[in-house]
């Protein structure tokens, strides 16, 4: 990967940006194979040797990045990532961001980098013909923090989908907006969820690089703003019993020149041969992709029927019971719904493997199975398999055993981050595994 040009014109309005906000501080951004976000802070004096390549760090200190032998990683910034911190602008200097690719000490794209995964997808597509928008719906709770500053799973109210709460989640809501807005985000609706305390901002669809982008920084934004409001914001997919838990539907168009190849208005359900076979690419490569998508013990605690997520393999016009539907909207703005992943899934990761899926399925060139307008979740298990309706896995060791034989997952993820993604997840399904949780002490110390 070059480094980037003196006299490029989005590095010249970065000059105008920081020197009008005063900018002394830089925070160069990226993500490990999780998605956990990590940064290093430069001076504003070394901006140039970050926009050449040259801030190094020590890429064996990152879970599943390198061995210490092989420990020197190189970031370099995405300029149009570049956005002023806006809390930062309190002080009397400003602070400034940008999100990163990981490269080789050769300047080569780092194949343990999962933003440079879904660049290489990216790119497979683009040779194809074709471009993916994504817009993605990140659901969270807002909790109270408890006397020690610790957070708890109480919601901070008790407020219904749509409903206006007229509390503090409000208020938290309308300052991520702005905050958001400041930092170059349209946002296009903003909402109280199903469950008490659950929230939803959703933004404008994307290339899947920006939407990946900006998912990340959606969250890193989320939380610190509910912290100023003495609020947890958390993004796991099923933090209490009973109550819905939080997704991160997947909104996709496939487009060529400039088209949405996804319209067909002479179509029944006006929608194309390639919209089909995008969604037959999905149903078939779903489950071997779910631990991607769905990377937490926690997240298969959410994937149960009742509580409107998806747990079976099936696609729908209108059925919110299905794992795959399609919005009303046609046109323009035709497109697939995913609704299984869930906002704790590194979305490099994610977004790379639906768009594979999808891909797929164009070169396949098949019609998926009919789709089920029925509410699967009152079906039987015999009218289930009638239907040609199959299970997403119900754990995360069944998930990653799927994820281990698939040659998709292999060749998607790259053998570094394919190795290194199994290795994490299965100690993380290990620690579960051997420790004795409250329910069981609940259940059977007493009885036995």
């Amino acid at each position: 990967m070059n480094s980037i040009s003196k006299d490029n014109p989005i590095l010249s309005k970065i000059h105008y940006q920081i020197k009008e906000h005063n900018v002394e501080l830089l925070h160069l951004q990226f993500v490990d194979i999780e998605g956990i976000l990590k940064h290093v802070t430069i001076t504003i004096d070394q901006l140039e040797d970050a926009t050449e390549g040259k801030i190094m760090f020590d890429g064996s200190s990152i879970n599943g990045f390198c061995p210490i032998n092989k420990s020197d990683l190189y970031l370099m910034p995405d300029l149009n990532t570049f956005s002023i911190i806006p809390w930062s602008i309190e002080k009397d200097y400003a602070e400034a961001r940008l999100l990163c690719s990981v490269l080789n000490p050769d300047k080569t794209l780092y194949e343990g980098d999962p933003r440079n995964v879904l660049i290489r997808t990216m790119e497979k597509t683009q040779k194809l013909g074709y471009s993916i928008n994504i817009g993605p719906e990140l659901e969270f709770f807002l909790f109270q923090m408890d006397a020690s500053g610790s957070p708890t799973t109480i919601p901070h109210d008790h407020g219904g989908y749509f409903e206006p709460s007229h509390d503090l989640g409000e208020k938290v809501r309308l300052e991520i907006y702005r905050t958001l807005k400041s930092m170059g985000f349209k946002i296009e609706a903003s909402h109280h969820e199903v469950a008490m305390g659950q929230h939803e901002i959703n933004f404008e669809f994307k290339d899947a690089l920006t939407s990946a982008d900006n998912a990340t920084t959606y969250k890193w934004i989320v939380k610190n703003v509910a912290k100023r409001f003495d609020l947890h914001a958390s993004f796991m997919p099923k933090p209490i019993k009973g109550i819905n838990g939080s997704g991160m539907h997947v909104n996709i168009s496939l487009f060529k020149d400039k088209q949405n190849l996804f319209y067909d208005p002479s179509d029944k359900l006006q929608l194309s041969n390639e919209a089909y076979y995008f969604i037959n690419g999905l149903l078939l490569c779903i489950e071997q992709l779910s631990a991607i998508t769905n990377p937490l013990v926690n997240s298969y605690k959410r994937l149960i029927p009742g509580y409107e997520a998806p747990c079976y393999i099936a696609w729908s016009t209108s059925n919110r019971s299905t794992l795959i539907r399609i919005p009303a909207k046609r046109g323009g703005a035709t497109r697939i719904e995913a609704r299984h992943p869930d906002p704790c899934a590194n979305p490099y990761l994610a977004f790379a493997a639906i768009a594979e899926a999808g891909l797929i399925g164009l070169e396949l060139a098949e019609h998926p199975i009919d789709p089920i307008n029925d509410d699967i979740f009152n079906m039987t298990k015999d009218e289930r398999q009638y239907n040609g309706i199959r299970n997403l896995p119900d754990n995360l060791e069944t998930a990653l055993n799927k994820l281990e034989n698939s040659e998709l997952g292999k060749s998607l993820l790259g053998d570094h981050v394919f190795q290194q993604f199994l290795t994490i997840k299965r100690k993380e399904w290990d620690q579960y595994r051997n420790t004795v949780h409250k329910w069981e002490l609940e259940h059977y110390q007493t009885r036995f």
